[in-house]
């Protein structure tokens, strides 16, 4: 028996032409079919094509369609067509609500009896709107989606596979012919991969296009909040000022109060729509908001968007602060992560708009905010301290001027503030970026390296001589655990290191299981911190080690990953993004080493969702908390993702930092998973996917609006 198509997942709308010689017009759907939380916040019809030039988005032939409730408890929507599910390339269009969590769609295909179901992360409609290219293979059985209730599906077009090998051709003519490579040799995954790279993917510095496509004006209900606007302003900016007054009087959700804090007292003539008061260094956090419920910081010349304030005001009820993206005085795109506190202070990423509540300005204490240059700071390193309940609002609400303070400024200021709370956290600048040295303990705690290995010889040299002989860290003991190496230089190597007393050797010829090797390893650990190191990394320089072991000794730092290089000097590791490739993978690869990253992220030690087991550094005594790795569902892969996951839920974050670098021939040892290898891959994958779903749907630390499909900060 049919299910009842659910209710609002409408077939497309309906079609007219006046006469023969003019095109098919897509008309706006009526509102009446749309669920009653969707049609608050849908207002635009979906665009045909994004504006013309490289932006353009070819959305294909529209088809009729319809969704219908499955009983599964996950994938609980069916995609229908009316011939089945049409082989070949498709693009799904569809918004959701800008009040709810932005967790990412997945689209999962049913094949025939021999084939493996597939699982697609969809972007995040960030910006009220976003749009999926697929492929869809000749054996589909089904198409169902796994989304929350605010998604609404509102097109589904059909493309020519002619037309996206077209315009691959015209955007990336070498990805062109490496996907005519890849469909020649038979390869379903790597050709569909190269094109939607290609095809579906926007560079950042073409954001003006992408959002253009995608940004929906939006609907807020009513927020019973009364907000103070505080505009910070130095004598040269008037003309400035009134750009930031004019967009707070277009604003959805009206200010209480607008209030222009002057550095140096206010001009003569001061603009009559905002009270005018001079800047004093003296007050209190809870001296700025005066008789409001929340307070709004902005400096004269930022353009907050009209629904800027009812979107921050729904956020910040029953948290402390909330915070929206923005597009900055370069153009560029300021899309943020969650809420992040060692970036927040190395970086101030946090910016404006940012809407602080009451409650939380009350329990600041009696602090001062000190010069106007660092108000933001000051808020910033209060939530850290207090650890505030803090909100991301991922959408654009803001075009915003320079920060006051320049980077050697925020390190002198920041230095100041956290030696004026009592931290031993100090801060400075350290290779152009503004770096927090945490304290080491005294004495410094003794460290367990573990290498799992098997054979050999050039690569369990080479690691060993760099724990033991580059190092600069002395109370080190270094464990390996061997598969069972039959290399007689290898066996002859082991001979000479058990000589050393730092140096324990653990023969254990198993069938391969990494995550068991590494277990066996911490077991026999004597140290109060473990590093988990692979045999095909080299150690570069020989701070690396303290600067893991500062962190891992954090009482709030679960997991702590290095900064990990090719031998041609790119990246190979610069944290874990979970959804990444579909699972979850290594941000940035293949990217020059020096690279900064969105937000200039890479420069700083920063919270990831997950890092590498190729260098890792955790506590002992947490590593046996969440019963280390789990050797039962990950033997090989996921692994070292699950168990950064399984801390998190502990309640310890992961950190990554640039600190400790180190080169790393990734799994040199191993060679690439094919056959069997590959099958056992997938085995993995998929009991990845059912633990992690929502953080696959939803990586905190990486904006919904970057794409999945390429190791970039694209955008899809």
């Amino acid at each position: 028996m049919a299910s009842a198509p659910v209710r609002g997942a409408a077939e497309s709308p309906p079609r007219s032409r006046a006469d023969g010689n003019r095109r098919w017009q897509r008309l706006p759907p009526p509102e009446a079919t749309l669920p009653s939380d969707a049609a608050a916040h849908l207002v635009d019809p979906i665009p045909l094509t994004a504006p013309a030039g490289r932006g353009r988005i070819p959305l294909g032939r529209t088809a009729r369609f319809h969704l219908e409730a499955t009983d599964d408890p996950v994938f609980g929507r069916r995609l229908v067509l009316p011939d089945g599910p049409a082989a070949g390339w498709i693009v799904l269009s569809y918004s959701g609500a800008p009040l709810a969590t932005a967790y990412r769609p997945i689209l999962r295909i049913l094949r025939g009896p021999d084939a493996a179901t597939q699982d697609f992360v969809l972007p995040g409609a960030a910006q009220g709107l976003a749009h999926w290219l697929g492929l869809i293979p000749a054996d589909a059985r089904e198409i169902r989606l796994c989304a929350g209730s605010d998604f609404l599906l509102e097109r589904v077009g059909l493309r020519r596979e002619a037309g996206v090998l077209a315009q691959c051709l015209l955007r990336r003519p070498w990805r062109f012919v490496g996907a005519l490579y890849e469909r020649a040799r038979g390869s379903e995954r790597r050709y569909r991969d190269t094109l939607r790279g290609a095809c579906a993917v926007t560079p950042m510095t073409r954001f003006p296009s992408w959002a253009a496509a995608r940004t929906r004006s939006v609907r807020i209900p009513p927020v019973h909040l009364k907000i103070r606007c505080l505009v910070l302003a130095r004598p040269t900016d008037a003309a400035a000022l009134a750009s930031t007054l004019d967009a707070l009087r277009n604003q959805t959700h009206r200010a209480d109060d607008v209030c222009v804090a002057w550095d140096g007292g206010p001009p003569a003539a001061a603009d009559p729509r905002a009270r005018h008061e001079r800047w004093d260094e003296g007050a209190s956090p809870a001296g700025l908001i005066a008789d409001a419920d929340a307070l709004c910081l902005l400096r004269a010349g930022d353009v907050p968007e009209p629904e800027a304030l009812a979107l921050l005001g729904h956020a910040v009820s029953g948290a402390d602060l909330a915070y929206g993206d923005a597009v900055g005085p370069d153009g560029a795109p300021r899309l943020k992560p969650g809420w992040s506190p060692d970036l927040a202070l190395a970086t101030g990423y946090v910016g404006r708009p940012l809407l602080v509540s009451r409650a939380f300005l009350d329990a600041a204490g009696a602090a001062t905010l000190g010069p106007q240059a660092e108000a933001t700071l000051a808020l910033e390193v209060a939530a850290v301290a207090a650890g505030a309940a803090v909100i991301h609002v991922p959408r654009i609400l803001a075009r915003t001027v320079d920060d006051f303070l320049a980077r050697d400024a925020r390190a002198q200021a920041l230095d100041g503030r956290l030696k004026a709370s009592g931290s031993r956290v100090r801060a400075a600048i350290h290779a152009g970026a503004v770096r927090l040295d945490w304290p080491l303990p005294q004495p410094a705690p003794a460290v367990s390296v573990v290498i799992p290995s098997r054979d050999r010889l050039d690569l369990i040299a080479r690691v060993c001589r760099g724990v033991l002989h580059e190092t600069a860290y002395a109370p080190v003991e270094l464990i390996i655990v061997d598969n069972g190496s039959t290399d007689p230089g290898v066996l002859a190597h082991y001979e000479t290191l058990r000589r050393d007393p730092r140096v324990r050797i653990r023969i254990d010829p198993q069938p391969f299981n990494f995550a068991a090797m590494v277990n066996a390893g911490v077991a026999v650990a004597t140290g109060a911190v473990v590093v988990l190191l692979n045999n095909d990394v080299a150690v570069l320089e020989p701070g690396w080690l303290e600067a893991m072991v500062r962190h891992a000794c954090r009482p709030e730092v679960g997991a702590v990953g290095a900064k990990l290089l090719y031998g041609d000097g790119t990246l190979q590791h610069a944290g874990v993004v979970v959804g990444l490739g579909g699972r979850a993978g290594h941000i940035l690869r293949r990217r020059p080493g020096d690279t900064p990253g969105h937000l200039g992220r890479l420069h700083v030690a920063h919270e990831v969702s997950a890092v590498t087991a190729a260098c890792l550094a955790v506590a002992r005594e947490k590593y046996l908390a969440v019963g280390g790795f789990d050797a039962e569902a990950f033997p090989v892969d996921f692994n070292d993702v699950d168990f950064c996951l399984r801390l998190g839920a502990a309640g310890w974050k992961t950190v990554w930092t640039p600190a400790a670098a180190l080169a790393h021939l990734e799994s040199v040892s191993r060679g690439p998973s094919t056959g069997a290898k590959r099958a056992r891959f997938e085995q993995e994958a998929a009991r990845f996917s059912e633990r992690w779903r929502d953080v696959i749907r939803h990586d905190p630390y990486y904006h919904p609006a970057l794409s999945l499909t390429t190791f970039g900060e694209d955008l899809e």
